[in-house]
């Protein structure tokens, strides 16, 4: 099996940059995608024990289920548990992700893998797509958007925001960027100037 995705386009940018808001753009013009954080939702819930045996009972609703927002809190505010709940459910995402990005290959058409940790975890050595695309939004204007969607506190947004790679670093390593400090409209006019720029299909298939 081909293990390069050669119609795959990374999706990524910072908490906050309006990637999910380019998605939904992006499937009015027939494109599918590959959500990360969903499947990493279901791989939550499927590896749960591993996560519980490490973090504790403290990150336990009354069902015995995990409590997302206690687990966010404590991983936002400490690196290495960040790192560690990273090395104990990654390579299972990993895994599901390649496992659909391998079926639309069957396609032939651009598809996008919307990952917002693409670079944190190792770019196209981890993920071998065709090319990377970063959704840019400043930092300032991230955690103002945070704040209003999650109805966080400043504090709150700024830790999940410093979390990850700097928005900057992330513009220097992709191949792509699309600036999303306007409006929807903008946004969307800067989605379609990206989608007619890329090479056709018969380009890909005969590179």
């Amino acid at each position: 099996m081909d293990k390069q995705l050669r119609y795959a386009i990374a999706l990524t940018g910072s908490i906050g940059s309006g990637k999910s808001t380019f998605v939904s753009l992006l499937s009015l013009y027939g494109y599918q995608s590959i959500c990360a954080d969903s499947i990493a939702h279901k791989v939550l819930e499927e590896h749960s024990a591993e996560v519980i045996a490490y973090f504790g009972n403290e990150i336990l609703q009354s069902d015995n289920t995990i409590n997302r927002k206690v687990l966010g809190n404590i991983i936002f505010a400490s690196s290495s548990k960040r790192e560690e709940l990273q090395a104990i459910l990654h390579p299972h995402i990993q895994k599901a992700i390649l496992t659909q990005a391998q079926q639309l290959e069957e396609k032939k058409v651009w598809y996008f893998i919307d990952i917002p940790l693409f670079f944190e975890v190792g770019g196209k050595e981890a993920y071998p797509v065709a090319r990377s695309l970063v959704i840019y939004t400043p930092k300032a204007k991230a955690i103002e958007r945070i704040m209003k969607r999650n109805n966080f506190t400043f504090e709150e947004a700024k830790a999940r925001i410093d979390a990850q790679m700097p928005i900057e670093n992330k513009c220097r390593l992709a191949d792509d960027i699309i600036n999303n400090e306007g409006d929807l409209r903008t946004l969307q006019h800067n989605a379609e100037s990206y989608i007619q720029s890329l090479p056709c299909v018969d380009c890909v298939q005969s590179s």
